[in-house]
């Protein structure tokens, strides 16, 4: 069990643990994410998902005066494949008290607290933390390699923009939520789900959809084993994960976002698809779909629905990438889909040890989001 300061100074301590303690499940599980003016909400299964990440999640948490005032957690994991594949680290679980959360007045509120040890400030100090994975301890992570740390962001998150460009992140892809939801859903016979004899064959079909995506992890693939495929003729023809998921949302931006929060959870059917206080849904991921079948990803994702009881999913796409635009022209999404007005999020990296030829192929190819991280 790892439990250690990595730097104190003044009553400041930061700490890294490969467990979430106590302390930072209570900072997690009293989170509101997202932004004011964009999407509100809150996780509702915190601590079975850290379960699931084992011995490869870190969590660095700011202590002031022994009392934990926030904590974000840092996810290793081996991504990409082919001239993309390299040691990863995805930050997420960001979650820190308001007196400190970067915002305009960071630099006034420093000050008063501390001054500056030699010529870096305690926060510029914490921020190259996120620069340096091998102080993390984490499995296999050396400060001489190749390595990437990545976040996803949402595009009206100013603080957390400013948080990571200071750390020294660089903004590479964007990508949009993509609703699926049925009123009635209904499970088509072509559909059931993956064996644990068939799961190598499916990873290998993962791989190779995905061999041009940056990012990409299969290790959450499986999860739950709640992996669906549809067959046609004996091949499997699409597949995807459906990992049950639940929100708790506090507001939702523009007109459609009043709608979905004040209208729709009043009205029958609707009330089927989205309820704020407990939002109940699939987190759709690891995706997968023959070429020019992509029609069939609606009647597996409506199969997944009928077969969990659920009546909406939810993944998250590169705008750019082919799957994507497939979802968008080919697929009957459905009614959350066509009134949801979710922001792009964006995808920052920080590449250590890494050429600027490498890294230009991360600018070019799609990423890969992955739908666990986000459930």
């Amino acid at each position: 069990m790892i439990e250690k300061t990595i730097l104190n100074i003044k009553g400041l301590e930061v700490r890294v643990t490969d467990h979430a303690n106590e302390d930072i499940l209570g900072v997690l599980n009293h989170a509101v994410q997202g932004s004011e003016g964009g999407l509100r909400f809150s996780l509702q299964n915190i601590a079975q998902r850290i379960k699931a990440y084992g011995e490869k999640i870190r969590f660095v948490s700011l202590y002031k005066q022994n009392r934990i005032t926030g904590t974000v957690g840092a996810c290793f994991r081996l991504s990409g494949e082919g001239a993309l594949h390299y040691p990863s680290t995805y930050i997420r679980y960001l979650a820190f008290q308001s007196t400190y959360q970067t915002n305009l007045n960071w630099r006034k509120r420093e000050k008063a607290v501390i001054k500056p040890e030699s010529d870096y400030s305690f926060k510029q100090r914490t921020l190259e933390i996120f620069s340096r994975p091998h102080i993390l301890e984490l499995p296999d992570v050396f400060e001489e390699n190749k390595h990437i740390m990545y976040a996803f962001l949402e595009s009206m998150n100013e603080r957390s923009k400013n948080l990571v460009n200071q750390a020294g992140y660089e903004y590479i892809r964007s990508f949009l939520t993509v609703a699926f939801s049925r009123f009635s859903p209904k499970a088509d016979p072509r559909v059931s789900k993956l064996s644990d004899q068939e799961k190598p064959g499916m990873k290998e079909l993962l791989d190779e959809y995905y061999k041009d995506y940056s990012l990409y992890t299969p290790e959450n693939a499986f999860f739950g084993d709640r992996y669906y495929v549809l067959r046609k003729g004996g091949e499997i023809i699409a597949g995807v994960c459906a990992i049950p998921s639940a929100y708790k949302v506090y507001d939702m931006p523009g007109i459609w976002g009043w709608i979905i929060m004040k209208v729709l959870p009043g009205v029958p059917y609707f009330r089927r698809l989205f309820r704020p206080g407990e939002f109940h849904y699939l987190v759709f991921d690891a995706i997968y779909c023959k070429r020019g079948k992509e029609k069939e990803l609606g009647n597996l994702f409506e199969s997944a629905c009928a077969k969990e009881g659920f009546h909406t999913g939810l993944t998250w796409l590169d705008d750019r990438s082919n799957l994507f635009d497939k979802m968008r022209t080919v697929v009957r999404m459905g009614a959350l889909n066509r009134m949801l007005n979710a922001k792009p999020g964006l995808v920052y990296t920080k590449f250590i040890n890494m050429t600027q030829e490498e890294k230009d192929r991360f600018y070019d190819a799609p990423a890969y989001i992955s739908g666990f991280d986000f459930s």
